[in-house]
């Protein structure tokens, strides 16, 4: 059975520093106006303590992506295992896969007029190394797992505030915040 890479994201280690988002801009060189990971502070609505949560997002490589189902000039490939590749070469610049993907993937440069997106790093991957954001992540709040290789059952896929669309299945997965301890001074 081939692999099938995820991003797994743990709510609970992470600390918001934005090094998972600077190694993957660092690594893709891109643009300054250009991102493909964010790092979002969760509001109280979605996590209802005072302790802050973040929540580190890029391309969840769904199993039927979106952004490859609406482009028309085949620019997305989804490798056997699972990583799902934007080719910028071929891009025209049309924006389908911006506008048909509801986790907003991918994004649009008005430098080189074409769309871009997170590539989880597939050439390191091949090389045997880690995507740069993971690998960046000082709190290992951000892992690389093969989901044909853990026990699914520990880890959500839809968290608070996360797009459920089944139809995709998106990759990613979480774990999320527990609740904060009470400190007594």
């Amino acid at each position: 059975m081939s692999k099938r890479y995820a991003f797994l994201v743990d709510m609970d280690r992470c600390i918001g520093c934005r090094g998972c988002a600077m190694a993957c801009k660092n690594f893709n060189q891109l643009a300054p106006d250009m991102v493909w990971r964010q790092v979002y502070p969760l509001d109280e609505a979605i996590y209802p303590h005072r302790e802050r949560a973040f929540l580190s997002l890029a391309c969840n490589h769904c199993d039927r992506p979106a952004c490859l189902e609406a482009c028309p000039t085949a620019s997305y490939e989804k490798r056997e295992d699972g990583i799902v590749v934007h080719h910028q070469e071929t891009c025209i610049g049309c924006t389908n896969c911006i506008r048909s993907c509801p986790y907003g993937a991918p994004r649009f440069n008005s430098q080189e007029k074409h769309a871009e997106k997170c590539s989880m790093c597939y050439e390191r991957i091949d090389a045997g190394l880690l995507p740069a954001c993971v690998q960046a992540c000082p709190t290992q709040a951000l892992t690389l797992v093969d989901l044909n290789e853990i026990d699914e059952s520990k880890y959500e896929q839809y968290p608070a505030g996360y797009p459920a669309m089944k139809r995709l299945n998106p990759s990613t997965r979480f774990i999320l915040p527990k609740k904060p301890r009470i400190v007594r001074g």
